[in-house]
């Protein structure tokens, strides 16, 4: 779960620290406090996309950290696929903004990247805000949800796998089917540019081999002349050299060892250190030897190196990988050359992948239909519960041809009173029934979700009164079995709170802080008398909060 969120430079928030705890927390306070900082503060460090005017006026950069503990199994999974230790259980994700429009992302102190941070916040946490409500609007939202329910991710997997290839196939099909001139004009093209790259015979590292071979070459007479120097700086003039020196020296202390040990260790390292110096002057001396001026070898290196840098430049691409270039052009040429066989051989390939992307999606069909009844049963019920006792959700199935989803079109209906037939959910349902049966829905999916952190902000848009009630029952219900943190105005779903923040706007010198306080009892009676009775706090409003809480 989210234990410790620390914001630094995020838009009215300059520095804040806030530790979480299990099961349900809500944070309220006035509007414009800054209660969507907070969660566009999580989203940031979670990955999501967010733009440079979120860094607070007057700053440079920004920071959030997220520190999350007894993090779940699939989490674990992911940070060992990213190579990231956890074994303790605890997690902390880290995102700095900057304004020039660059962050940088860690993770347990590891660089990371966005994607990264993406990835573990899907195990994380579910976010909830007003606008996912209005995707009920949208049907191709609802299959999402009864897939979940159905836990078809295995089935939709295989199915998606097997379309894929079926739309290369097809893809492939339809290309080579398309236009004959354009598979003629291509073969003319790849013949020509395949016989001058095999004709190039460019070899991986010939490149580096021939610039330090003509690299010698240019500078054949200074090498010639610092070799012949370290030569006689060894050997010197009648063998009284460096090497010679050293043998003297070497000498002298083998004799001085033989009066006294202390002296062995230093004739040994003179002697070591003779015999590598002869060794040393040996080599210099097959360098000489071996050391060439050859101008026309120079020259053919430079018009060698000439055609390589015109097929790189051609080619758009290094020298090493105009070999492996060469390969797929003539892998190519052949596949357009026998275009009749291949032609077969693909529409074969293709009519047996459609088979199989159907028949994956067919299997896929049987489990949601299977499920979406009984998943609408399931949510109708929640929405009762939530002062809808009257709602009918209806579960509507239609083939379509395949898609990325299937070739399935779902969509619930819904009908809200008595004798109102099921219609979709955009023609009826008010902003209340939407976030009510938003609400219905993640309860019934917290089962199958396996994040271990649910936010909801703002679930009680459109609502008051006994609904709110029960809106706040249903979060209690749900923060059983995972966190749940909740942003509200409803002092009905606030004093239902295991931990209750409340979310303070200052102004000072001109600037604007906000802070977020932990309440106690008394601070908790004092935020819901004023959520009840607004600016003007009564010792009624006090006393119908004392009486909300127990």
């Amino acid at each position: 779960m989210l234990q410790t969120l620390y914001i630094e430079n995020i838009a009215v928030i300059e520095k804040l620290t806030v530790d979480f705890k299990s099961g349900l927390n809500v944070l309220t306070g006035e509007t414009g406090a800054g209660k969507s900082i907070i969660i566009d503060a999580i989203n940031a460090v979670l990955g999501q996309r967010v733009t440079r005017d979120i860094i607070r006026t007057g700053e440079n950069s920004a920071f959030v950290s997220a520190q999350f503990d007894e993090i779940n199994g699939s989490v674990k999974d992911k940070l060992t696929e990213m190579g990231i230790n956890a074994e303790d259980g605890v997690l902390i994700l880290q995102r700095s903004l900057n304004a020039s429009g660059k962050s940088s992302c860690k993770i347990n102190g590891r660089p990371a990247t966005v994607t990264m941070l993406r990835e573990l916040g899907q195990s994380l946490i579910n976010i909830h805000g007003q606008h996912e409500s209005y995707e009920l609007f949208s049907p191709e939202t609802h299959i999402d949800y009864i897939d979940s329910y159905g836990k078809c991710g295995d089935l939709l997997e295989d199915y998606r796998t097997k379309y894929q290839q079926f739309k290369i196939l097809q893809k492939k099909l339809n290309e080579a089917e398309n236009d004959e001139s354009e598979r003629l004009r291509e073969i003319d093209i790849l013949q020509f540019q395949t016989q001058e790259l095999f004709d190039a015979d460019i070899q991986q590292g010939e490149e580096d081999e021939l610039e330090s071979e003509r690299s010698v070459l240019m500078n054949f007479e200074k090498i010639f002349s610092l070799l012949t120097k370290a030569k006689m700086s060894l050997n010197g003039d009648d063998n009284n050299g460096g090497t010679e020196a050293l043998d003297i020296a070497s000498n002298a202390m083998q004799s001085a060892a033989f009066y006294s040990d202390e002296y062995a260790s230093i004739a040994d390292t003179l002697t070591d250190l003779y015999y590598n110096l002869r060794d040393v002057g040996a080599e210099i001396d097959d360098a000489l030897d071996n050391l060439e001026g050859d101008p026309r070898r120079l020259e053919e290196i430079e018009e060698r190196l000439d055609l390589i840098n015109r097929m790189t430049r051609k080619y758009g691409c290094e020298a090493d990988e105009l070999s492996g270039l060469a390969d797929k052009m003539q892998a190519r040429l052949e596949e357009l050359l026998n275009f009749d066989k291949n032609r077969d051989e693909l529409i074969a390939a293709c009519g047996a992948a459609e088979s199989e992307a159907m028949s994956a999606a067919k299997a896929l069909g049987i489990r949601r239909r299977k499920t979406a009844a009984e998943f609408a049963e399931r949510v109708k019920e929640e929405m009762r519960f939530l002062n809808m006792p009257n709602v009918e959700l209806v579960p509507c199935f239609e083939d379509i041809p395949m898609s990325p989803k299937g070739t399935d079109k779902a969509e619930l209906l819904i009908s809200a009173n008595p004798g109102e037939a099921p219609r979709p959910v955009a023609k009826i349902a008010s902003g209340g029934e939407l976030s009510r049966m938003m609400l219905a829905i993640k309860t019934v999916l917290s089962d199958a979700d396996s994040v271990d952190t649910l936010i909801f902000d703002e679930v009680d848009t459109g609502i008051s009164g006994s609904a709110a009630e029960k809106v706040g029952l249903k979060l209690q219900e749900v923060s059983r079995g995972c966190q749940v943190l909740c942003v509200t105005h409803q002092a009905q779903i606030a004093a239902l709170a295991d931990t209750h923040y409340l979310i303070r706007k200052q102004i000072d010198g001109g600037r604007t802080f906000t802070e977020v306080i932990p309440l106690d009892r008394g601070g908790r009676i004092k935020e819901l008398a004023r959520i009840i009775g607004g600016v003007n706090i009564t010792q009624a409003a006090l006393s119908h909060a004392e009486s909300m809480l127990n």
